[in-house]
C-alpha cells in the first residue's frame, strides 16, 4: 500500500542513512543528557529519586512506541529502509527500560534483594513492570543480525514479538503507578493498542497475499499441465 507516488519513496544513499540514524541516535539519547545534566544544576526537584525514575520509565514506553511505529511507516510508505532504524530504538528502550529499574534497586532499595523480592510480590505495578523487563531481555540480546541467523528467520520473529506483550505490561506498570492523573498511561495504552490493530492487519493481508499467490501458482502449473497433455493429440493430427 503506497500513499505517495513513486518518486518520493526513493531510497536514500548509504551516506544519508548514516547520517539519519546518527541524527536519532542522538535525539534518543538527549533525554539521558538532560538528566544528567539536572542533576549537575540540582535542577531534579525535591525528590531527585522519582524525577530520575519517573522519567527513564516515559522514555522507555516512548521509545517503545517509537520501535513499534516503524513497521506500519514502512510499510505505509513503502520505505524498507527504515528497518535500520527499528533495532537502534528498540535497544534504547530497553536501556532506558534497564535504568529506570537499575535507579529502583539502587537508590530506593539499595540492592537489599529481601525487601526488593517482598515488593515485586506484595505491590502489582513493580511485579508487571519487572516482567516487561524480564520479557525485553531476550529480545535485546538477540537483536544482531548474527542471532538472527543462529536463530533461524522464522523462530527469530516469533520471539520478537514478544515486544507487544512488553509494551502492554509496560503502560499497564505505568497506570498502576500513577494514583490521580491517568492520562498519560492511557494514551500510551491507546498508542500500543492501534499498533498492535495495525500488525494484526497487516498479519492478515500478508496472509492473503501468500493465499493468493498459492492459489495463481496452482492454477499456472494446472495450465501448464493441461497444455503438455493436450500438445500430443493435437500434434498428431488425432491419431493414437
Amino acid at each position: 500500500m503506497r500513499i505517495l507516488p513513486g518518486p518520493a519513496h526513493r531510497t536514500p544513499s548509504a551516506g544519508a542513512q548514516r547520517v539519519l540514524k546518527a541524527c536519532v541516535f542522538v535525539l534518543c539519547l538527549v533525554p539521558a543528557l538532560r538528566l544528567a545534566a539536572w542533576a549537575g544544576m540540582g535542577r531534579l526537584g525535591a525528590n531527585p529519586i522519582e524525577t530520575i525514575t519517573r522519567s527513564t520509565g516515559w522514555w522507555a514506553l516512548a521509545m517503545l512506541v517509537l520501535t513499534l511505529s516503524v513497521t506500519p511507516v514502512r510499510r505505509l510508505l513503502g520505505s524498507p529502509w527504515l528497518l535500520r532504524l527499528r533495532r537502534m530504538l528498540g535497544l534504547y528502550a530497553f536501556a532506558y527500560g534497564t535504568v529506570h529499574f537499575g535507579i529502583y534497586l539502587w537508590l530506593d532499595q539499595f540492592f537489599d534483594w529481601g525487601e526488593i523480592l517482598k515488593d515485586i510480590a506484595k505491590r502489582p505495578f513493580i511485579t508487571v513492570g519487572f516482567a516487561a523487563l524480564l520479557a525485553m531481555a531476550p529480545l535485546a540480546v538477540t537483536s544482531t543480525a548474527a542471532m538472527v541467523r543462529r536463530l533461524g528467520a522464522k523462530r527469530w520473529l516469533a520471539l520478537h514479538r514478544l515486544v507487544y506483550l512488553v509494551a502492554i505490561l509496560g503502560a499497564v506498570h505505568f497506570l498502576w503507578l500513577v494514583k490521580r492523573d491517568v492520562t498519560e498511561p492511557v494514551i500510551f495504552l491507546g498508542l500500543f493498542s492501534v499498533l498492535l490493530g495495525a500488525r494484526a492487519v497487516f498479519l492478515r493481508r500478508d496472509a492473503a497475499d501468500a493465499k493468493a499467490r498459492a492459489l495463481s501458482q496452482t492454477s499456472s502449473s494446472d495450465r501448464s499441465a493441461w497444455r503438455r497433455l493436450s500438445t500430443p493429440a493435437s500434434s498428431s493430427g488425432g491419431k493414437p
